[in-house]
């Protein structure tokens, strides 16, 4: 069986569709190991790709990193090149792909949040666009991977695709590689040893309300305020005028996009991960950082209360005061854990809720993500086909 996989979107700096391409890809070749796996990459990620795929790269120099030859290359060149590699299935793992009926096909649709996004005027006008691409492509699949049930019932809303051909197949939670010094790894970013630290990550995208996160901590007295940091964004970050107009240039950092190191070593000094996010189709940094024993505030949403169950601790992040007044309720008790393992009898056994918040992340496994997809992937070509016997 060849497998042709639509890399095009790959650029290194997409975030949870990525960390999903990353994952599951070398562990679909353990799963299906008569398989040849192809990648299609664009010029730009070409190289980053070729770093974890375990199988031939073909890169299709048209597209770039910008999502206008990201869309027109899947719209236009990614179907003629399966049909080229003679793919007896084609998988798309980032929301898009072809929008005509072609060779077997499998769409990962993520969420809908392009269908339910906010946004400025331009932005809605891409939302637009892209919905309809999206939309497209789902209903022209054979099948549809999404993530959690509550991406399901979103694909099926908003993008009329029938229950049946929708498969539910969550996330995984990345494994944890904590370094042993990890402030040694961190004095570049400028945090303050002496102060608690919030952490969020992600890209600048409005449904990720990350400006509410920081009008939030804005809402806390300023001998109370923690450290922000927000990773992600570069060095055009669009969050430091908002954050400088805040008056938070001492307790709000943009380090950029950090190394893997350097957000395990970011894990590792937190005292609070918070997800400000209006619309997700999972949530991956919520199970990371829980598996991580790191406790999660986030907003009240549907599908961040799937995925943090009942450890994590919600707020509605559209009003800042009461997100604000959430993070000092979670800081303080997580005060109370650091004091509790400070004591003597609490030394002698691992925190309680640290093992809880480790225990749940651990049922988000990668493995079994890889498992399933091989699943949906190996009976799309099959039925295929059988059609055409």
């Amino acid at each position: 069986m060849r497998i042709v996989i639509d890399l095009l979107s790959f650029t290194g700096q997409r975030g949870g569709t990525e960390t999903y391409a990353r994952e599951i890809i070398p562990r679909l070749a353990q799963q299906l190991p008569d398989a040849e796996l192809v990648a299609l990459t664009n010029r730009a990620g070409d190289a980053a790709v070729r770093e974890f795929f375990p199988g031939r790269v073909v890169r299709l120099s048209p597209v770039g990193a910008d999502r206008v030859t990201w869309a027109l290359g899947a719209v236009l060149l990614v179907a003629p090149a399966a049909r080229r590699l003679g793919a007896d299935v084609l998988w798309c793992p980032a929301n898009f792909g072809p929008i005509v009926h072609g060779r077997p096909r499998v769409v990962t649709a993520h969420d809908a949040i392009y269908h339910e996004g906010t946004g400025g005027p331009v932005a809605r006008v891409v939302n637009r666009t892209t919905s309809w691409l999206a939309a497209r492509s789902a209903r022209t699949a054979d099948a549809v991977i999404t993530v959690s049930r509550s991406a399901a019932q979103a694909v099926e809303r908003h993008m009329g695709v029938p229950p049946e051909r929708i498969t539910v197949i969550p996330n995984g939670a990345t494994a944890p590689a904590p370094p042993v010094d990890p402030w040694s790894h961190l004095t570049a970013l400028g945090i303050d040893p002496g102060r608690p630290v919030v952490l969020s990550t992600g890209n600048r995208l409005p449904h990720k309300n990350l400006e509410g996160l920081l009008q939030a901590v804005a809402t806390i007295p300023p001998d109370r305020r923690p450290q922000l940091v927000v990773s992600g964004g570069g060095a055009g970050d669009p969050l430091k005028a908002l954050r400088d107009g805040l008056g938070l240039s001492d307790r709000v950092i943009l380090p950029g996009w950090v190394s893997d190191t350097q957000l395990e070593a970011l894990y590792a000094v937190a005292s609070l991960y918070a997800c400000p996010s209006l619309v997700e189709g999972f949530g991956l940094p919520v199970v990371d950082a829980m598996r991580r024993g790191v406790p999660v505030l986030a907003n009240d949403i549907p599908v961040l209360r799937e995925v943090g169950g009942d450890l994590a601790a919600y707020a509605d992040a559209t009003d800042p005061a009461a997100f604000g007044a959430a993070i000092e309720t979670a800081l303080a008790s997580a005060d109370v854990d650091a004091s509790a393992d400070g004591d003597a009898d609490a030394d002698a056994q691992p925190d309680a809720r640290r093992r809880s918040l480790q225990a749940w992340a651990e049922r988000f496994d990668w493995g079994a993500c890889a498992a399933a997809t091989a699943d949906v992937l190996a009976s799309t070509a099959a039925a295929r086909e059988r059609a055409s016997a």
